[in-house]
């Protein structure tokens, strides 16, 4: 049975971030079963379609990026606040952060509406390449940047509960929601029962709907079930007081996804020179790395959550022995999956490609290569993944960006184009070069992380002490201990 005093900022250090953990890691397994169905479903369409959420994603993304980086502000300053006893300040922001990041994904998607074609047609590609993949990637592209804001409502909600402390309410509705995703999927790709058979943009479709469906059971579980930060209508209202920083910490936790996403965009760019099951490969490749990382992404937002709660409560010195508790656990955790990665690829790639044509057969052999190369880098990426969430936590947001943008525009995407053509090892050099940005990363992050500068609040502590006497101490309380079941928000 848990100890009554192992919470985030008292006693025991393993229980309180494996129950902050393990929702997280749940969540992030549901939203790359998003990727999976759809990943699954199109590669019964064809191997083309496959390529050309390949090509959409990195731009896609790099709209997201533009506003993920704000609520990535709102997980760390709830936290902060949450720490510090100060309920009401952590309300307050939370509702800044939810009219803030809504403004902005109205007008990224219909920015990205309009930009869709021009981007694509900015790629370079072959020729075979430009004719069946881009054409796709469009049409994927324009369903989806009109679902945009729909999106964003879950990532909100998501981030202000984990930065309160309650990631297991996120999990339930991300659950209802990816089960609605997996039953209508192929439904609106292929056409099955009332639905017309929409192809590609059937996917898209697909995931706006069930994405708006968690948004509002995530809006439900705030303002009206109250089972997170204390939210008023009232505080959707700007407040410069609290967007000053909002964009402080945000700005470079944005700069940090977007440059991630222009190195991804950068990174296809190179890719889709080579045929078109190359870029399949990576396509595919790129989504079964992104499920292998789920136990080091989860640490490492748990980590956000333990250090920016325990050094809002002025405990710096626990804030770091979870940090190295994580990276622990983290690196050996990966180090295993990475075993199963190296000797067993080719079964794992298969599942995901339709059998009997040369395109196929030529996807699989490229995405085991791919994914066997890559099983190198799994143990650091879990010590880099924790030592950002750390940073973060923190408030050094502009320490996690230098990390961040050393691993991608000084380990990777150099090393791809280096191997790729100036060595001339084509498709193997981009399997190699993606491995090696996340080596250097960890290693740099973590020798930083040793100087200890990183300890310093960010919250405003006279308004953290000015918190109500009868303010809840949710650090306490387990993980969703209030929070109604998803389908009671319906």
């Amino acid at each position: 049975m848990e100890h009554a005093d192992d919470s985030i900022t008292e006693g025991g250090l393993v229980r309180p971030m494996f129950r902050l953990a393990w929702p997280i890691v749940v969540i992030q397994l549901l939203q790359v079963t998003y990727n999976i169905a759809d990943t699954f479903w199109l590669g019964r369409l064809s191997a083309d379609a496959v390529g050309a959420i390949s090509l959409a994603f990195p731009l896609v993304f790099l709209f997201i990026s533009i506003a993920g980086g704000f609520t990535t502000a709102g997980s760390i300053l709830v936290a902060q606040y949450t720490g510090a006893d100060s309920e009401g300040s952590a309300g307050k922001v939370a509702g800044q952060i939810l009219g803030f990041v809504a403004v902005l994904a109205v007008i990224l998607g219909g920015l990205g509406y309009f930009a869709t074609e021009p981007m694509l047609s900015a790629l370079p590609s072959q020729g075979d390449t430009a004719a069946q993949v881009i054409p796709m990637a469009a049409d994927y592209m324009e369903v989806f940047f009109l679902g945009l804001p729909f999106l964003f409502g879950f990532f909100v909600f998501s981030a202000l509960m984990r930065g309160y402390g309650n990631t297991r309410t996120p999990m339930r509705v991300m659950l209802v929601s990816v089960a609605i995703n997996v039953v209508i999927d192929p439904a609106l790709i292929f056409g099955w029962g009332p639905f017309p058979a929409m192809g590609i943009e059937g996917a898209a479709l697909a995931t706006i709907f069930s994405r708006a469906i968690a948004s509002v059971l995530g809006f439900y579980v705030l303002f009206v079930a109250r089972a997170g930060p204390d939210v008023q209508v009232g505080y959707l209202v700007p407040d410069l007081s609290y967007i000053r920083d909002i964009v402080r910490i945000g700005v470079p936790s944005t700069v940090e996804q977007s440059m991630s996403a222009l190195a991804m965009i950068t990174l296809t760019a190179i890719v889709v020179q080579f045929a078109p099951p190359v870029v399949s490969a990576y396509g595919l490749g790129n989504r079964l790395a992104s499920l292998v990382f789920l136990p080091a992404m989860g640490l490492g937002r748990a980590t956000n959550t333990m250090v920016g709660q325990n050094l809002g409560a002025r405990r710096p010195d626990r804030a770091e022995r979870a940090v190295w508790l994580a990276a622990k656990v983290g690196g050996a955790v990966m180090f295993a999956v990475a075993v199963v990665a190296a000797l067993v690829p080719e079964p794992i790639v298969s599942v995901f490609m339709a059998t009997g044509t040369d395109a196929a057969a030529q996807t699989v052999a490229y995405g085991s290569e791919y994914l066997r190369i890559r099983s190198v880098e799994f143990t650091f990426m879990a010590v880099l993944q924790v030592m950002l969430g750390a940073y973060r936590g923190a408030g050094n947001t502009r320490t996690a960006m230098v990390f961040s943008m050393l691993a991608l525009w000084i380990g990777r995407v150099p090393a791809v184009y280096g191997l790729a053509f100036v060595a001339d090892w084509g498709p193997t050099g981009i399997w190699v070069g993606m491995a090696l940005g996340n080596v250097l990363g960890a290693i740099a992050a973590a020798l930083w992380f040793t100087r200890g500068t990183w300890k310093d609040v960010v919250i405003d502590e006279e308004e953290a002490e000015t918190a109500p006497a009868d303010a809840p101490d949710v650090s306490d309380a387990p993980d969703g201990a209030d929070a109604p079941e998803p389908s009671e928000g319906k």
